[in-house]
């Protein structure tokens, strides 16, 4: 047979002792000291003794009572320590970023740097292509998100730079045949920069691949299936092989790396941190 423990019962009993009094443990725990008094009688059944041998001006504590003291301390302090982990405390504030697939390999250090400078802040992260993320910033549904497209973003923005960008894949194709592309599906204001790169080069082309997640373009690219343009450090982030030079036309670019702003985050003290961690975590990316 089983018997949980009560943590409210447990706690009472840390509290009465910490404090030196039932009347201080009821204020401090916002109950009445009767509802004290009877946690407190109520552990008393369960080491079938009282927990203390005086309640007078100074609490002193049965053998048994020290012997759960111990235990309650413990227990109360892993109960905390789980909530804590698992539920906000009410109030907390709450950054929610978006962060562009093609530069989502920085997202551990923009963690790590968002932790440091904003130790009380519960960060949420979406990733996807721009133009999803800046739909996302003008609805209010993020924050701010670290965007990587050639068009104005529409929302208040920031410039941090611009991205050089590279062709990658080797696909197996015979001389004049049309050049196989992987490309991100619609809306994608890359995909237009590469068609008319493309096109103005008289390069003939045609879709082999397409598709809305990086992963799988970049699986695309790797597999032989066509060339695709990436930031140019894709052989470096995920050991994509660079494209022949031949036939193809200097790659689009460089692209405006942006940060997009909610209208209710342009005034946050939180943006300027952001900021810095977006632009530190990406110091090694190949920026023009």
């Amino acid at each position: 047979m089983y018997h949980d423990l009560q943590i409210n019962r447990l706690r009472a009993l840390v509290t009465v002792v910490e404090l030196g009094g039932f009347r201080k443990a009821a204020e401090a725990l916002h109950v009445t000291q009767p509802a004290v008094s009877q946690q407190i009688r109520q552990l008393g059944g369960l080491v079938k003794g009282p927990i203390f041998t005086s309640t007078g001006r100074s609490l002193e504590l049965s053998t048994e009572g020290e012997e759960l003291l111990g235990y309650a301390r413990r227990i109360v302090a892993l109960n905390d320590e789980a909530v804590g982990r698992f539920v906000p405390p009410s109030g907390t504030a709450r950054l929610t970023i978006g962060v562009v697939n093609q530069l989502a390999e920085a997202l551990p250090e923009i963690l790590r740097l968002l932790n440091r400078g904003l130790p009380h802040v519960q960060v949420g992260v979406q990733t996807g292509l721009s133009e999803s993320l800046e739909n996302q910033v003008s609805s209010g549904q993020l924050d701010l998100a670290l965007l990587l497209q050639s068009e104005p973003v529409a929302a208040p923005a920031h410039q941090l730079g611009e991205m050089r960008m590279d062709w990658f894949g080797r696909p197996a194709h015979g001389e004049g045949a049309a050049l196989p592309l992987t490309l991100f599906t619609e809306p994608c204001t890359l995909r237009r920069r590469i068609v008319d790169a493309l096109d103005a080069s008289e390069v003939p082309w045609r879709v082999a691949y397409e598709g809305p997640e990086l992963v799988g373009l970049r699986a695309a690219a790797k597999a032989g299936l066509g060339v695709a343009c990436l930031v140019a450090n894709g052989d470096e982030l995920w050991g994509l092989p660079r494209a022949a030079r031949n036939a193809l036309p200097s790659a689009p670019g460089p692209l405006p790396v942006t940060v997009a702003l909610s209208a209710n985050a342009t005034d946050s003290e939180y943006v300027p941190i952001a900021e810095r961690a977006f632009q530190q975590a990406l110091r090694d990316y190949p920026f023009a």
